[in-house]
């Protein structure tokens, strides 16, 4: 991507969704213009949900036209996701995710 050209529209799409939650947390909008933010992040989100979805399902199918990897879902405990650490996939060991593991 050339510094002029702009960001692909899932980008555009998040950042303008982080500027609408972050207008709504202030709480100083008029009751009106709070259900128009509102109901724009909801449209962002979708939309965002949509391209993820779609990103995922073209990984899968790289993975499964490769025919040497299985794609594995993630999974994410909750004390993890609190705590900032990185996620391992389902079915992998902490040693094959790179983690240092006493022995």
């Amino acid at each position: 991507m050339t510094p002029d050209s702009k960001p692909p529209e899932f980008e555009r799409a998040l950042e303008e969704l982080e500027r609408v939650v972050e207008r709504l947390e202030h709480g100083d909008l008029p009751l009106e213009e709070a259900l128009k933010s509102f109901e724009r992040g909801i449209e962002l989100t979708r939309h965002c949900q949509g391209a993820l979805k779609a990103a995922q399902q073209r990984v899968e199918v790289l993975l499964r036209r490769d025919g040497r990897a299985e794609p594995v879902p993630f999974v994410v405990a909750d004390d993890e996701s609190a705590s900032g650490s990185e996620s391992v996939p389902s079915g992998a060991s902490a040693a094959s995710s790179g983690e240092d593991v006493p022995r």
